[in-house]
């Protein structure tokens, strides 16, 4: 294989040694390599840092294990030329295999320019994903808490859920706080409903009406804590993500993107801290959904495809992209949300809502490179696209329920 660069460098990173392989061509036109072996602490990382600039390493290459390539990465970036790679890309002939041949057969892979480095982002946007995937994760575990104090309550009798839809909405809250503090009487829980939910005052005294055991007492208290401080965290982390996401998107691009349907400031910040704000580092919206997971696969065997569906990507991209697909599958009078019933009607709704999910990050796309404003090109976009063919399956469906059909003009104005 040809030789494009000459003096480079493999990793293999593990969590107290690393095995650094350099190989470089000689004057002379021969080849020649070098294994040693570093420890992960700062120290260690340092010292291999100054030798591998002693021989004059140009580029570095390391496998994507786990987070033990970030301490690596702290520590080179800046230096060289890094490379941080897919493990399925760097796989061996399988029954020789050590930690040796490992940084070997990456930095021959590398010499030869085989290797293809993932994205990785500069160090504002890293400390943003961390800020919004936490966000995430805390999210998650409030709705988890929500569900378990739903548990609880069916547990203790009453069934506080089956007549107000949002048990922790503010008349709910009051209720619950009620209970913890010992309030039993069904009447009195009631008469802490709020607004609309005044009206279902009689179904809340039966709802109400349990067997709450001083052990349902505990479990409700610690549910109701630990959801109220999971909200503070959450407003914690928001507060944090507000700052940090002003460097990469002004108020003007943050409206634009708040007007695509089904999308609100919480997915903007989500989408931006995974992909960023500069889209020329992905040559066209198909690199950025195939990179993103959301973009059908190929997989192709003597001219017949076989399967079609989507690759691993960006799990947290795609989580945010779903949600927003959901929102904007329930608007009215947008194209999103006429997409979404037009492929669930053929598809199923899981399908579509991944289809949905990638026109969104494709005007994300946009929206970001040409610094333009969304325009919806309305639910009826479909219908106007191919109207002759349209026109024959509306008669269609009517000669099919036993109607004979005659279509006049209408008449337009002069």
């Amino acid at each position: 294989m040809d030789i494009i660069f000459d003096n480079v460098a493999g990793l293999d990173v593990h969590h107290k040694t690393i095995m650094v392989c350099i190989r470089k061509i000689q004057p002379q036109g021969g080849k020649a390599e070098e294994v040693r072996t570093f420890g992960t602490m700062t120290r260690d990382l340092l010292q291999m840092s100054d030798w591998l600039a002693s021989e004059r390493v140009t580029h570095v290459a390391m496998e994507s294990t786990g987070v033990l390539w970030k301490p690596v990465w702290n520590i080179l970036e800046g230096l060289f030329q890094l490379l941080l790679v897919n493990p399925r890309e760097l796989k061996q002939v399988p029954g020789r295999k050590s930690d040796v041949r490992d940084c070997q057969w990456i930095a021959h892979l590398l010499q030869c320019g085989l290797l293809r480095s993932s994205f990785v982002p500069p160090r504002a946007q890293r400390e943003l994903r961390d800020l919004t995937r936490q966000r995430t994760q805390l999210l998650a575990e409030q709705g988890r808490a929500a569900n378990r104090i739903h548990k609880t309550l069916e547990d203790a009798n009453i069934k506080l859920g089956a007549v107000a839809s949002d048990i922790l909405g503010k008349s709910g809250r009051a209720m619950l706080r009620a209970l913890v503090t010992g309030e039993r009487d069904p009447a009195q829980l009631a008469e802490l409903a709020l607004g609309r939910l005044r009206g279902k005052i009689p179904d809340l005294k039966s709802a109400l009406q349990g067997h709450f055991t001083e052990h349902h007492c505990f479990m409700l208290r610690s549910l109701l804590d630990h959801i109220e401080y999971l909200e503070r965290q959450i407003a914690l982390f928001s507060n944090r993500i507000e700052g940090c996401l002003r460097p990469f998107l002004d108020d003007d691009q943050m409206e634009r993107l708040d007007a695509i349907p089904g999308v609100n400031r919480r997915t903007v910040e989500n989408v931006v801290a995974e992909i960023g704000p500069d889209m020329s580092r992905f040559p066209d919206e198909n690199h950025l959904s195939s990179w993103a997971g959301m973009s059908p696969g190929n997989e192709e065997s003597a001219g017949k495809r076989m399967r079609n569906r989507t690759a691993k990507g960006n799990r947290w991209l795609r989580r945010a992209l779903t949600e927003a697909a959901w929102a904007a599958s329930h608007t009215k009078g947008s194209y999103l949300g006429a997409r979404y019933r037009r492929l669930a009607a053929r598809r199923g709704k899981k399908r579509a809502l991944t289809a949905v999910g990638h026109t969104i990050l494709t005007i994300f796309y946009h929206l970001l490179s040409k610094d333009v404003d969304y325009q919806d090109l309305g639910a009826d976009y479909f219908d106007k696209l191919k109207p002759e063919q349209y026109r024959r399956y509306l008669v269609k469906r009517l000669e099919t329920l036993g109607y004979d059909v005659t279509l006049t003009p209408k008449e337009t104005a002069a």
